[in-house]
């Protein structure tokens, strides 16, 4: 038998239920067409009057479930999951058919729709709705369970919707092992010429299938519903196109809309699992040069609803659809094929400044539980700035790979602060995903790395991944719950939503645990100091906008708080940053008393001056702009170990 080449290679599965997800996911393997894909969809809805950013917990349980369904996919299937966050589900589904230029969409359904909201539906609210928007090709599939299947009856009128339901039944007897019988019914006593003519009619019908294995069935009967029932009560599964309503059906008390009287009947009351499949309705010749008219006017209005879409409606809905936890992640060996499947490699870089009393942990815990108990990590880096107690020794024993981030491109000099170390640990690493996590944790866990790398690895859309966590300060000894994050609170955050809402959707814009893909992080400025975090966001939001950002719960973090006037300088340096970009952005000069110079009143018994700091961070180019840095990418993408092309 020769399998047809004419069939999906993008399937859209919209699943309500994953339990129920087994049969749906072997109908899409068998209806696929080589290197296709299946995307798992999960729909979130939010009422009306209420914040899309309130489903934000719903689309992580949405995608836990979705975990289950990766359970069910033959070998060699590739499967991805994808949660949408909306109003209606169909609206949803429709988006995401749209996004992922989906060929087939495929519902599983129960049987007649129950209860007032779905008692004037043919399938279901949804199922009607998505249906005629129809984006592509759609398939509903009536459960009753295809574990053993050995007839499959495939009943044709001829059109559109029985060539492609005849594909798919084809492809599903060859993934099934089963016999197909193509199924026609003719009036009952028909004079020899006209059921011969029918005869071959069908079998040439059958003949464009290329399949010598597909069975011609003519059936004789009055009723043709009743004819179909009868006859597939032998078959284990029934593969039937839509129609639209003809005289003579046999079954008229029945108004169908979508795929017709026929298919829509056969679904309702035939006990083996039935797919009723309706291609994409075909577009006349004679259209398409109004279409072509069409599309700049509809394609300026998509521009234009866009826009208009206002900014705290894009925040909430990132809010709810980006915000993931570590424990999605846990299953590390997951996240291991899904960076071999993609073929990633993945740096981890830990920057240090005297973390001698807990850098001996960390670099342990990283290199014991991700690196060989899983090979999660190809790299582990440890970019120094200038300790001056144990903290590059410890690192070196516990099998850290150390650098001081002064002696890298010496010839550029060298700056003070945890920016100028993480632009350098580029330099030094080779990993498509890098990702960074401060050290002075007092309770770091393996969490604050897989945790910012898995969105990375499961979602494709996701540039980067900034991770969030309950920040616990210490004060005379005791934990006190919620003190961290001050210079978040008092001063970015204000800013953020002044001059960048499209970012007040961060929790703690300015954790130091995130990880993100080396085409994005090489391509924009660091800051040297400070203001490194926020540079970041401001930078990568306009390189790819919100849709590829995520950001993780991490739980609890403890780490060493700093003094007030620490803080005070921090909140400083951000300023200045948030105020640069401002002007960048505006390209005009907006402040022109915009000083670097900070004054420290010192007040006590024995003392009353006024110190002067020079607070400023310096900003180096991006990294791809090194001409050490491109020589040294390219020969390692010329021997196959540098980064992936993305």
């Amino acid at each position: 038998m020769t399998r047809s080449t004419s069939l999906p290679r993008r399937i859209l599965l919209p699943l309500a239920n994953p339990r129920t997800a087994g049969d749906l996911m072997r109908i899409g393997a068998a209806l696929m067409g080589h290197g296709g894909t299946i995307t798992a969809l999960g729909i979130v809805e939010v009422p009306e009057g209420m914040p899309l950013s309130e489903g934000a917990t719903k689309a992580r349980q949405a995608r836990r479930l979705l975990q289950r369904v990766l359970e069910f996919a033959p070998p060699g299937v590739e499967v991805d999951t994808v949660v949408r966050i909306g109003r209606r589900a169909a609206e949803g589904i429709v988006e995401v058919a749209a996004e992922e230029d989906a060929e087939l969409i495929i519902f599983g359904w129960g049987g007649r729709p129950g209860g007032k909201r779905g008692q004037n539906a043919v399938f279901s609210p949804t199922i009607d709705e998505v249906v005629r928007e129809s984006p592509c090709d759609i398939a509903v599939v009536k459960q009753r369970g295809v574990k053993d299947v050995r007839r499959i009856l495939a009943p044709v009128r001829g059109g559109p919707h029985a060539e492609l339901a005849l594909r798919f039944a084809t492809a599903l007897g060859h993934s099934f092992d089963a016999h197909v019988d193509v199924m026609h019914v003719v009036p009952p006593g028909i004079d020899a010429t006209i059921r011969s003519q029918a005869e071959r009619a069908l079998t040439g019908f059958i003949g464009h299938q290329a399949d010598d294995e597909l069975r011609p069935l003519l059936v004789e009967g009055q009723d043709i519903g009743q004819s179909i029932l009868r006859e597939m009560e032998s078959a284990q599964l029934v593969v039937i196109g839509a129609t639209v309503p003809r005289n003579g059906d046999g079954i008229g008390t029945l108004q169908g809309g979508l795929f017709g009287v026929l298919p829509e009947t056969i679904a309702q009351h035939g006990r083996p699992t039935v797919i009723v499949v309706k291609t994409r309705d075909p577009i006349p010749p004679k259209a398409f040069e109004q279409r072509a008219q069409q599309a700049e006017t509809l394609e300026a209005a998509d521009r234009a609803a866009e826009a208009g879409r206002s900014v705290p409606a894009r925040v909430d809905r990132w809010f709810a659809e980006s915000n993931f936890h570590h424990s999605e992640f846990a299953d590390l060996k997951r996240l291991v094929a899904l960076k071999e499947k993609q073929g990633l490699t993945i740096s981890a870089v830990l920057p240090t400044l005297n973390e001698a009393e807990t850098i001996g942990a960390i670099v342990r815990a990283t290199r014991q539980q991700l690196m060989e108990r899983v090979p999660l990590l190809d790299e582990l880096l440890l970019i120094d700035s200038g300790s001056d107690d144990a903290t590059r020794e410890i690192a070196a024993n516990e099998g850290a790979r150390v650098v001081t981030h002064a002696e890298v491109l010496p010839q550029y000099g060298s700056y003070r602060g945890k920016g100028e170390a993480l632009w350098k640990s580029l330099y030094e690493t080779t990993g498509d995903l890098v990702a960074w996590s401060d050290t002075d944790i007092k309770d770091w866990h393996p969490r604050f790395i897989y945790g910012t790398l898995g969105p990375l690895l499961t979602e494709p859309r996701i540039g980067y991944v900034k991770a969030y966590y309950q920040r616990p300060i210490v004060e005379g000894g005791l934990l006190k719950e919620g003190g961290g994050g001050r210079v978040t609170e008092l001063v970015a955050r204000p800013l953020i939503n002044l001059f960048f809402p499209e970012l007040s959707g961060y929790i703690q814009p300015l954790a130091g645990e995130y990880a993100g893909r080396r085409a994005h992080l090489e391509a924009i400025p660091f800051f040297t100091g400070y203001a490194v975090e926020i540079g970041h966001l401001i930078d990568l939001a306009d390189r790819f906008g919100l849709n590829g950002f995520g950001q993780v719960d991490l739980d609890i973090r403890i780490h060493r708080n700093q003094d007030l006037e620490g803080l005070s300088k921090m909140a400083f340096v951000i300023l200045q940053a948030v105020m640069k970009r401002l002007e960048e952005r505006h390209k005009a000069r907006l402040f022109p008393e915009l000083g670097s110079s900070m004054k420290l009143p010192r007040s006590g018994r024995a003392e009353l001056s006024l110190a002067v700091i020079e607070l400023a961070d310096q900003e180096r180019p991006p990294m791809l702009r090194i001409p050490e840095y491109q020589e040294r990418r390219a020969q390692r993408v010329a021997v196959g170990s540098g980064p992936a092309s993305s």
